[in-house]
């Protein structure tokens, strides 16, 4: 069923309660504050999805350095987490926006300057950078709950230390730091709000611009909240079934 056929069976419903209630949820009879509304949502769920997939990365890669034998690469990474956890994710995003922003080549995108990195992936920039320090650690910890055997196991059969890492001591390090990063993951879903800063469309950003052409704070700040539980619920769902998918007796 088409947008436009959702928004004609629920528009009835909707504009009778704005006129026996005073409760304006426009986005449900109104096409164009409809059609917002299912934009930001789209949005949503992309700048979540990179951003989680972009802190997972980080956080792999991190943790995997920390234990290089290189002194440089180390302290780097170290000088790395104590910027991110020290300094306000908000913060993080507006440096990211209006000081690096300026530092990237730009194109000609029909009669003006167009960045190459748009608002957009500043913030899964940002966000992913932000959460992959927590990631780095938790990972981390994962990596030393595997028995030293173990390690020493994939040495004596011929692996490199970047092989050992990825194919025997990531996989059972992850199944030990799913909770904790469960956790981090949930927490970056939330921070994702922060990206209404640098005027990214995502539903803070939609609902700030809805409800101050409608007067509707109220009844936007409901379906916020109501959006948000139900992100962070199929999260914890899909992490909480990766986790029992993926146990192993003795490893998490």
């Amino acid at each position: 069923m088409g947008g436009s056929t959702v928004l004609e069976a629920i528009a009835p419903f909707f504009k009778d309660l704005y006129g026996t209630t005073g409760y304006n949820f426009i986005i449900f009879y109104e096409e164009y504050e409809y059609d917002r509304f299912i934009g930001a949502i789209g949005t949503t769920i992309k700048l979540i999805l990179a951003s989680l997939f972009f802190s997972m990365v980080v956080g792999v890669i991190g943790a995997w350095a920390q234990g290089t034998k290189s002194r440089i690469l180390r302290y780097s990474i170290a000088g790395y987490i104590q910027f991110f956890r020290n300094t306000p994710p908000f913060v993080q995003i507006l440096f990211f926006y209006f000081v690096l922003g300026n530092l990237v080549p730009s194109y000609d995108a029909g009669g003006y300057q167009e960045a190459v990195i748009g608002n957009f992936g500043w913030a899964v920039i940002s966000l992913g950078f932000f959460a992959g320090a927590f990631n780095v650690e938790i990972f981390r910890s994962g990596i030393e709950a595997v028995p030293e055997s173990t390690k020493e196991a994939a040495e004596a059969l011929g692996y490199t230390r970047l092989q050992s890492y990825i194919h025997i001591v990531l996989p059972l390090a992850f199944r030990v730091c799913l909770p904790a990063l469960n956790n981090n993951l949930v927490n970056l879903l939330k921070t994702t709000t922060l990206a209404y800063g640098i005027a990214v469309p995502e539903m803070m950003y939609t609902a700030n611009q809805i409800w101050s052409d409608n007067v509707n704070v109220p009844e936007m700040m409901i379906i916020l909240f109501l959006f948000y539980v139900g992100m962070v619920a199929v999260l914890v769902w899909a992490m909480h079934r990766w986790e029992r998918n993926m146990k192993i007796p003795g490893y998490g």
